[in-house]
């Protein structure tokens, strides 16, 4: 008997039923057996008459909360930061508009509204200066992750369906440095005898730049990652596991300096590091690059160095590969890219660098028609 009131209990907690006392008085009879229950049409009836009378907190916030703890052992620790900026930034735009934001509250007048406090009103918290204003990458990447969150709202029946189609997912082209190969050799060649505590960082960086990985799959390296001369790393991101063959300096920073143990770093306070190593390394010239802030084309002129964080390490090492002649669909299988078009969009190359590609490919072309009419001589 004891064991029916167990089963019972354990079939409450499945069907995630927060009153199982009364469930249990519903169900119990002793001459019954959890085959019984199992089997039984009256279970179901009772089970969905329990959870349809169950209250469903719907409020927005409850729901995202709820959301991204469901999270929490699925996504990497910096996925779980996208969504909760996108928690934040819908916060923030409740207080300002000082008016409640629920579901109901979803339209293409909110979303239009939205859109504009997030280019045009939003405050950037933690800032020293105030900066006002999201560039339209960041406020697309906000209006995804918005939809995501409540397309999965819809599908466990929490709320009814909610018509997104005119929840657009703004975008533009990223303006984003990479480094040449001669660029990451001054960078580990930089004498920093008297800065050591840069030593770590500047190595870290330049095995970033020579295998792809990014910060969140450099910085947690361990030593059995190494086998075989090659490192095998299951990234964060895509939960993929990737093989990657180490160059001979790769090797070395890995074996000499970091074999033992990766130091606790955090992104910040690495991308202010690596910008100090790359203006000690000489990379002063002057980039200027431009983005939309609403429909205003802002610029930025910057020396290189102060470009440089640590995704542009997994950049160069792309961009690199591509121009040096690696097959795409091999670079992608360290990259992760799922499409060429993704990685298309990824690398960055000058319009002069385009070009001396597309010679090179017109000169093996061309060496390969002249092999072909030597062969047709032949026969």
């Amino acid at each position: 008997m004891m064991r029916l009131v167990e089963d019972i209990v354990a079939l409450a907690e499945k069907n995630k039923i927060s009153d199982k006392g009364g469930f249990v008085k519903r169900l119990f009879k002793p001459s019954q057996t959890i085959s019984d229950l199992n089997e039984n049409p009256e279970t179901a009836i009772i089970i969905h008459a329990v959870n349809t009378n169950r209250e469903v907190n719907k409020d927005i916030f409850f729901q995202l909360q709820d959301y991204i703890l469901s999270k929490a052992n699925k996504v990497s620790t910096g996925t779980i930061r996208v969504y909760e900026h996108m928690r934040d930034h819908l916060k923030a735009f409740g207080e300002y508009r000082k008016t409640p934001i629920s579901f109901e509250s979803l339209d293409y007048n909110f979303y239009e509204e939205f859109v504009e406090f997030l280019a045009f009103k939003y405050i950037h918290r933690g800032r020293k200066d105030t900066i006002v204003g999201l560039r339209v990458n960041t406020i697309g990447q906000t209006i995804k992750q918005l939809r995501i969150f409540i397309k999965d709202r819809v599908r466990r029946k929490i709320i009814a369906s909610i018509d997104l189609d005119d929840f657009k997912i703004l975008d533009e082209e990223t303006d984003a440095i990479y480094l040449t190969y001669e660029e990451v050799g001054q960078i580990y060649k930089t004498d920093l005898t008297a800065i050591p505590y840069l030593v770590e960082y500047r190595d870290l960086f330049v095995l970033a730049c020579l295998t792809g990985l990014r910060f969140s799959d450099f910085s947690t390296l361990r030593p059995e990652d190494l086998r075989k001369g090659m490192l095998y790393k299951k990234q964060s991101k895509s939960d993929h596991w990737v093989v990657i063959p180490l160059r001979k300096e790769a090797k070395e920073i890995f074996t000499l300096q970091f074999r033992e143990q990766i130091p606790q770093l955090t992104n910040e306070e690495f991308n202010r590091h690596i910008k100090k190593i790359g203006k000690l390394a000489g990379l002063t010239q002057k980039i200027k690059f431009s983005y939309k802030k609403g429909n205003k084309e802002v610029e930025v002129c910057k020396p290189k160095y102060d470009w440089i964080t640590t995704h542009t390490a997994r950049r160069s090492f792309c961009t690199n590969e591509f121009l040096a002649g690696t097959p795409v669909k091999l670079i992608m299988k360290i990259s992760g890219h799922k499409t060429e078009k993704d990685f298309y969009k990824y690398i960055r190359i000058t319009p002069e660098e385009a070009a001396g590609k597309i010679k090179e490919l017109w000169m093996e072309r061309n060496n390969l028609e002249a092999f072909g009419d030597q062969l047709k001589k032949i026969s």
